[in-house]
C-alpha cells in the first residue's frame, strides 16, 4: 500500500490536518466498515455472537504475526492499565524503577501494588530540566532493581527512549524491562528487537483500533510468572461448560486475558489487516522526517522545543500566544493539542507535508 493509498483510507483527512493521533486517530474506512457491519447485524438480528467472541483470538493471531512473536506469548486485554497491573502484581520482588513523570496508566498500577505489597516497592526517578529520561533511568539501574518500566515515546515532550541501552543495563543487574508502546507501535517499528520482557500497547492510537483493545506480550521466562488479575469464563479450566472450574494456570498467555469487548476486537482485527499492508520502515521514516520538518520550521517561527532526549514522531514546542494559536487551529481545521503554553503534534504515516504546512501557517498567523 502506498502512502497515498493509506491516506485515502481516512475520510476525515479530506477536511482535517490530523496531528492529534497521540490523543486518538481518526477512523480508517475498513475499521469503520467492520464496526458498521457488526452494528447493522445486531440491529437486524443477523449476527452470530460466537463469531464476535472469536474476534479477539483472531486479532491475537494477527498481532503476533505482525510483531513476529508466538501467539502463545500474547494476552488480549482492555487497556494498558490492565497490562501494567498484571505485571505489577506478579513481578519479582524488588524495586520497580519508573520516571516520576511517567504516564499514569503505566505508573499507577505499580504504585498501587507497592502500597499493597511492601516486597515490591517503586522508585520514581526525577527528570531534571534539560535532561533525558533515558539518562535519568540508566543512572538509577543498580542491584536491587528488579524491573524498569518505561514508555517508548512520551507525549509530555516527545522523547524517544533509548530502549537498547536500558535493555543492556537492566540485563547487567538482572532486572526485567517493561515497554509501553502505546504511543509508538503502529508508526514506529516494533521494539521487540530490544528484547523487552514485557511489551504492552493499547491500540486505539497509532494502531488505529477502537479503544478497548490492548495486547500484552511476555518473554517465556517472564510469562511463566504471570496469572490473570481478573479471571473469568474465558480463562477457566476444569469447568463443566460455563460453570464451576478454577482459573487457568498453564498454557499460553491467553490465561491472562481480561474480559473482551466484542466491538473493540472486531475493529482491532480490521485495523491489523490494514497495518499489515504497510511497510513499517517506510512509515517510520516518513513520520520522523515530517516531525523533524515541523520542529525545524516551528523553531524558526519562534517556538521552543521542550524535549531534551532523542526526538520521535511526536513533537512538543512552547509557543508565545497559545490561546490565539488554539483558535487559529480550530478555524483552519487543524487537529493538534494546545495545553498551557505547549503545542503538541503527532505524525502518522497517513500525514503528508500539507498537514505540516497547515499547522505552521497557524503558528505564523497567531
Amino acid at each position: 500500500m502506498t502512502p497515498e493509498e493509506f491516506r485515502a483510507s481516512f475520510p476525515a483527512l479530506e477536511r482535517w490536518a490530523w496531528l492529534d493521533t497521540p490523543g486518538s486517530a481518526p477512523a480508517a474506512a475498513p475499521v469503520a466498515a467492520a464496526l458498521r457491519r457488526a452494528v447493522d447485524g445486531q440491529l437486524s438480528g443477523d449476527f452470530d455472537w460466537n463469531d464476535w467472541d472469536a474476534a479477539a483470538d483472531r486479532a491475537r493471531v494477527r498481532f503476533a504475526g505482525w510483531c513476529g512473536v508466538p501467539r502463545e506469548s500474547v494476552a488480549t486485554l482492555g487497556s494498558l492499565a490492565e497490562a501494567a497491573a498484571t505485571v505489577a502484581r506478579f513481578r519479582p520482588a524488588g524495586v520497580a524503577l519508573l520516571a516520576a513523570d511517567e504516564f499514569q496508566s503505566l505508573l499507577l498500577p505499580f504504585i498501587a501494588e507497592a502500597d499493597r505489597d511492601p516486597r515490591r516497592p517503586v522508585e520514581l526517578v526525577p527528570v531534571e530540566a534539560g535532561g533525558s529520561r533515558s539518562d535519568a533511568l540508566l543512572e538509577r539501574i543498580r542491584s536491587g532493581v528488579s524491573l524498569v518500566a518505561v514508555s517508548e515515546t512520551t507525549t509530555l515532550d516527545g522523547e524517544r527512549i533509548d530502549l537498547a541501552a536500558l535493555r543492556e543495563r537492566a540485563s547487567e543487574v538482572g532486572a526485567e524491562l517493561f515497554v509501553n508502546a502505546t504511543q509508538s507501535l503502529g508508526v514506529l517499528r516494533s521494539p521487540i528487537p530490544a528484547a523487552p520482557d514485557y511489551l504492552a500497547v493499547h491500540g486505539y492510537k497509532w494502531m488505529l483500533a477502537p479503544r478497548g483493545a490492548a495486547w500484552l506480550v511476555a518473554a517465556p521466562q517472564a510469562a511463566a510468572q504471570l496469572h490473570a488479575i481478573a479471571p473469568g469464563w474465558k480463562t477457566a479450566e476444569g469447568a463443566e461448560g460455563l460453570f464451576g472450574g478454577r482459573p487457568q494456570l498453564g498454557g499460553g498467555l491467553a490465561r491472562c486475558d481480561t474480559s473482551q469487548a466484542w466491538l473493540s476486537w472486531i475493529g482491532a482485527e480490521a485495523a491489523l489487516g490494514l497495518l499489515a499492508r504497510l511497510d513499517p520502515a517506510a512509515i517510520e521514516e516518513r513520520a520522523l522526517e515530517l516531525a523533524e520538518l515541523f520542529e525545524r520550521e516551528a523553531v524558526e517561527l519562534g517556538a521552543v522545543p521542550v524535549r531534551a532526549g532523542t526526538g520521535s514522531h511526536i513533537r512538543v514546542v512552547r509557543v508565545a500566544r497559545p490561546e490565539r494559536l488554539a483558535a487559529r487551529l480550530a478555524e483552519t481545521d487543524v487537529r493538534a493539542r494546545v495545553t498551557g503554553d505547549r503545542l503538541r503534534i503527532g505524525v502518522h504515516g497517513f500525514n503528508d507535508v500539507r498537514d505540516i504546512e497547515r499547522v505552521l501557517a497557524a503558528i505564523r498567523a497567531a
